[in-house]
């Protein structure tokens, strides 16, 4: 299975796709600072169609919103969130959602992980050499071994 994972963003939305535990392209889709949101917002949809044109995943894995402190930040990636949705549902995807405690759960075994471990773990999972950079593209590969570890799970 082909699995699409995704860190929604709206200045820096990361995706990761892997496939049997390897990775197949990983990455993220920066937009400008300062530009209007929705320009933004069509610069994620326009090129996560490429992105799912291009790899052919058979499911999107995405990581639920989790409001701490910054309300205003969590609205824009809340809309991001959504276009992510919305071109994964034109694509005929079938959508799986995780929340920031599952995926730090299933990656680290702790769901009070920190982002160098969870890094480091997805370059543990993947057998790459060096751990995915940015850290949003790998964190949206955390996303997608999440998925795969529950599919095999329900299979």
């Amino acid at each position: 299975m082909r699995i699409l994972g995704i860190d929604p963003g709206t200045g820096i939305c990361g995706f990761g796709v892997i496939e049997e535990q390897h990775p197949i392209d990983y990455g993220v889709i920066a937009t400008p600072p300062h530009t209007p949101l929705p320009d933004r917002l069509e610069d994620i949809y326009n090129s996560l169609h490429e992105i799912i044109k291009q790899n052919r995943p058979d499911v999107m894995a995405i990581e639920k919103l989790f409001f701490k402190q910054n309300i205003t930040t969590g609205i824009s990636v809340a809309e991001a969130r959504g276009v992510c949705l919305l071109v994964a549902k034109q694509s005929g995807l079938p959508i799986f959602e995780y929340s920031p405690n599952q995926i730090k759960k299933a990656i680290c075994g702790y769901g009070q992980a920190h982002k160098p471990q969870i890094q480091e773990m997805v370059r543990v999972h993947l057998k790459l050499a060096t751990v995915p950079k940015p850290d949003d593209a790998a964190d949206a590969l955390a996303v997608a071994i999440v998925h795969s570890f529950a599919a095999k799970r329900t299979a």
